[in-house]
This record gives structure tokens, C-alpha cells and sequence, in this order.
């Protein structure tokens, strides 16, 4: 994805200035829902290194396969408790949207997230 294309997280600004920085490394997410909005950007380009380096060690899958089929179009942020800069453990609550073999869906998940030192990874979520 073009650095300058619009982030697939929905803040409105460019994957360069959101999402793209976190994927690279270059900067760590601030915050659960920062995370998790870096997740679903993940999803939608492809970046699997992405999604098991943020994913904490005693729930990551030792391989992840993304389905090509499935688009991921558009994040909703429906609540967010705790995951702040200073705490150590928050939930965000999102609705992600799709289209797989032409038909649209959605997903709503429940994802919890904790924070060790300066890094946030997304531990497990409840689908709804």
C-alpha cells in the first residue's frame, strides 16, 4: 500500500502517517485501540509479520494464513475500555467490515489487549 493512500483504519489520514509507521516498526502503538486499528490495516494489505509480532506470546498461532478471497473495507470503534498510555491492560470493541467472493459482511469482536513496558499486543478477542 502507497504510504500516501488513505490509512484502511478510517482516522482520515494516510497510511504513512498512521498505520504504515507501525508495520515497519518505526513506532510502537500508544495505545490498545492504536493497536488494533494497526491490526485491521494489517489485515487489509496482507501483513501477516505484522499481526504475530503484535499478538501476545500465549495466544499467538504459530502460522497465520490470510484468505486472499476476503477484502477487509472499513473499522468501526463501538468502545473501548482502559488502554490508555499508562495503562496495562484495556478491551476495544469493533465492528470490521468485509466483502469475500463479492458479498459483504461484518464481524464484532470483543479484543483484549495488554501492555508490557512500552508495547501493546492484542491477546484474545470474543466474537459477538
Amino acid at each position: 500500500m502507497s504510504t500516501s493512500s488513505r490509512c484502511p483504519c478510517g482516522t482520515g489520514e494516510t497510511f504513512g502517517e498512521c498505520c504504515g509507521p507501525l508495520h515497519v516498526g518505526e513506532r510502537r502503538a500508544a495505545t490498545a485501540e492504536q493497536l488494533m486499528r494497526s491490526r485491521f490495516s494489517a489485515f487489509a494489505v496482507g501483513d501477516v509479520d505484522h499481526l504475530l509480532r503484535t499478538w501476545h506470546p500465549s495466544t499467538r498461532p504459530v502460522e497465520l494464513e490470510l484468505d486472499p478471497e476476503q477484502r477487509w473495507t472499513r473499522l468501526e470503534i463501538l468502545e473501548r475500555t482502559g488502554g490508555g498510555p499508562f495503562d496495562t491492560a484495556g478491551t476495544v470493541r469493533f465492528r470490521a467490515h468485509h466483502r469475500i467472493r463479492g458479498r459483504a459482511g461484518s464481524i464484532t469482536e470483543r479484543s483484549r489487549f495488554e501492555r508490557d513496558g512500552a508495547s501493546w499486543s492484542y491477546v484474545d478477542g470474543d466474537h459477538e
